[in-house]
Parts: C-alpha cells; structure tokens; sequence
C-alpha cells in the first residue's frame, strides 16, 4: 500500500466513514490555514432516503462542503459530491452523510463543540473562536436546537415559574420554566397575558396537560395574573420571595433618598442597607451600627425589609409564614412610612 492511500485510509477512519463512503484526497494549505478532506460514495445503487427501497440508483451528484473541527491550528473541511438518488416512489432525494445533519453546512461534532461552548459564552464569541459568522452559527444552533426539542416530553410537569428578561434590541422576553426539574420550558418575546397562551398551545405540544398545572410562580405583574387565571385556572398563583425581596429594597431606598437630604450622615449607606450583613465590608459594618443605633426613619425601614426577609427565609424550610406575614402587614402599614404603607397593601 503506497504512502497516499495509506494517509487516505487513516483519515476515513478517523471521520468514522464507513463503505462506501471514503476519503479520496487530502488538501493541505497552510498558507490559507486550511485542509480539505474529498470524500467520495463510489456506489452506484444506494437506499432511497424517502421510502427506504434498497438498490435504486444514483441519479446525478452535487458538490456541498461541511466545516469540521479544526485539525490544530488549521480549519478544516470535507468536500463531497453528495448523490441524489432516483426512486421507483417518484422521489429524486440528496442521501443522507453520515457525518452531518441534513441541510447543515457543519458536521456534527463541529456542532457538538459549539453547543458545548455556547453553555459558557455568548454566541459571538463562539463564532470568532471557531472562525464562522455568528448569524450561520445561530442558524446551526436554532436547527439542533429545535431538532432537539420535538422530542421532548413535559407531560411530568405540574409547577411552572414564569419570568420577564429584557435581551438588548429584542426588548422583553418571557421565560417559562419547570419549578421542580429547573429546565427552561418555553420562551417566547413579550410579557403581555397573550404570553401564557403561547405557552400552553407549546406545552399541549410535548403532551404537556394545562389542567394538571397546579402551582404558577410570578412576579406582581397584572398581565401574568390575568394571562394565568386564562389559561391555567386550576393553577394556584404564587409570587415568587425574589421579587417581594426586590420591592422591599425599593421602599427602603426611598426612605433613605429622601431622609439624607436632612440627614447628611446617610450618604454612603446604601449598599451597606442592602447586603446581607456577612458581606459588610468594614466601613459598612460601622455605619450599619451607627444607623441600627439612631432614630431615623432609614432603620426603622431597614428592621422592617430584614424582617420580612427572616419570615421568607423561614418558609423556604417549610414554616407557615401566615401569622408573621399578618403581622408584618400590620408593622408596616402603622409605620409612618409611605413606601412600606404601600408595600404592606401589596404583600395582602
């Protein structure tokens, strides 16, 4: 066996390529940064991709090239003359290769590494590292992607949270996800009510059951409410201890804003107000002190939000958080405290 058979045969083993797909030559040009690998399928006679009838022959083949992992530094392709082949069913048909997707201009363990990549950087970044324009990547990826869930399954599912995420020019999008597996089922763009009967009609689709969804977790908003009580009415709503959180810090740096302008000593307190007290740094610590010792309007806000942050706290392990809630409720509105007044009014 000469030298250029010998490097061939080694390279159709290392594509996986079985009879009677081989590779024929290989091209080296490192002043382009790139190998080409030419395969051929030297058959005359393959099985029809449509009906699957064996022996039914090449009709004409077309030239197409995938883009392969990168052999070191160089880029690497595989060059083909794919045959179409021509049935007694009626169907001219490309055959399938088998080392890519159907329509893909990748082959699949091109796309395997961009999946793996994409779960720890952006896109873009991706398509710089591996030499390919973003846009033909996210076109790749949509195909995997949406080829992958088809085949999933969300007829398990009985606890949804959904979520809005502002995603640069697209503007908001809203993201349904399953509490107790935390995978993202659904998102689509909006966060209006219409959002939560796209997600059903999706869910209907992976032999999801509107009816068995028993919980829904949400933020404050009116249109999730509305769009919930529509489509999942035997859903218990929940509004999820993040954003109550949120609001709480909300009202108590409107308390804070507007006491400094009297209180010159309040400037520089808001993140110590903020954190959790084991990641004060010390300059926090020691104004957090001082403020926990004063009068102002600001500590008192602050003991209302850490309070209400203990009772959440304590019904994530599984405490009745009702009697505390009630009396929070209670503090609050008899606070003095406009911000708190209203959020007191929002926790009932």
């Amino acid at each position: 066996m000469n030298n250029d058979r010998l490097h061939t045969d080694l390279f159709t083993a290392a594509l996986g390529l079985q009879a009677p797909w081989q590779v024929d030559d290989i091209r080296f040009d490192p002043d382009r940064g790139r190998i080409d690998f030419d395969v051929s399928c030297t058959s005359a006679r393959l099985t029809c991709p449509v009906c699957n009838a064996a022996e039914q022959p090449v009709h004409d083949r077309k030239a197409r090239q995938w883009q392969h992992l990168h052999f070191f530094q160089y880029k690497a392709f595989i060059n083909a003359p794919l045959p179409r082949v021509q049935c007694r069913c009626g169907k001219t048909t490309q055959v399938r290769v088998p080392w890519a997707n159907e329509r893909s201009g990748f082959t699949l363990l091109f796309e395997a590494l961009a999946i793996s990549l994409a779960k720890h950087m952006p896109v873009r970044q991706v398509a710089l590292l591996l030499g390919v324009s973003d846009h033909r990547l996210w076109k790749s990826l949509g195909t995997v992607v949406g080829k992958a869930r088809k085949q999933e399954r969300h007829d398990d599912v009985t606890r949804v949270g959904v979520d809005e995420k502002h995603v640069g020019r697209q503007g908001y999008i809203s993201v349904f996800h399953d509490v107790d597996s935390r995978r993202v089922l659904f998102a689509t763009k909006g966060r209006k009510q219409g959002v939560f009967k796209e997600f059903v009609a999706d869910l209907k689709s992976h032999a999801g059951v509107p009816e068995g969804i028993v919980a829904c977790s949400m933020d404050f908003s009116k249109s999730y409410q509305a769009g919930c009580q529509a489509t999942l009415p035997d859903a218990e709503m929940c509004f999820d201890a993040f954003h109550l959180v949120k609001l709480a810090n909300e009202a108590l740096e409107q308390v804070r804003r507007e006491e400094s302008k009297l209180e010159p000593e309040l400037k520089g307190t808001r993140w110590g107000t903020l954190k959790d007290a084991e990641k004060w740094t010390e300059q926090q610590s020691t104004d957090m002190h001082w403020l926990q010792r004063s009068g102002l309007k600001t500590a008192r806000a602050w003991r209302l939000k850490e309070r209400l942050r203990d009772i959440l706290r304590a019904a994530r392990s599984g405490e009745d958080p009702t009697g505390d809630l009630g009396r929070w409720i209670s503090w609050a509105r008899r606070s003095r405290l406009q911000p708190f007044k209203r959020l007191g009014a929002t926790v009932r």
